[in-house]
């Protein structure tokens, strides 16, 4: 029995939609880096980036568990002495619902080179619409 490994030109992307009201913040980016890394086609290949595109709407209605909306922080430093700046996530919501979505995946994404260009494959809407009809996406449940 031989092992098979895939080629970067054997690699079909496919286009998928996910509603980001429809489960907690963790088991959506769960989900959402397994698409984009491609874990469930049968050619994943771990060094090959086979993975989809993937897009998320109603990001402004991210569900959380518990009392992460006031524990939860996220940090970001300037570079500059005393330059940290700390925001909760109902701040971060309020402000770029998208940007924890994008940092939760990102969380979830191995820490390789491969990674920049999966997370470039998300596209992350505040709404219901999306840029990304023409694509026809499939929906995720």
């Amino acid at each position: 029995m031989k092992t098979y490994n895939q080629k970067a030109s054997e690699i079909s992307r496919e286009w998928w939609i996910i509603d980001a009201s429809s489960m907690p913040l963790g088991k959506l980016a769960v989900v959402i880096a397994d698409k984009l890394m491609g874990k469930s086609k049968v050619t994943y290949t771990p060094h090959i980036d086979n993975g989809d595109y993937v897009v998320v709407v109603n990001a402004k209605n991210i569900q959380v568990t518990g009392n992460k909306m006031v524990q939860k922080m996220y940090h970001r430093h300037s570079g500059f002495p005393g330059g940290l700046t700390s925001l909760k996530l109902e701040e971060v919501i309020e402000k770029n619902p998208a940007l924890a979505i994008n940092e939760a995946v990102k969380g979830m994404l191995p820490k390789n080179k491969l990674a920049a260009e999966r997370l470039k494959r998300l596209r992350v809407f505040n709404g219901t619409e999306h840029a990304h009809t023409a694509q026809s996406p499939k929906e995720i449940k």
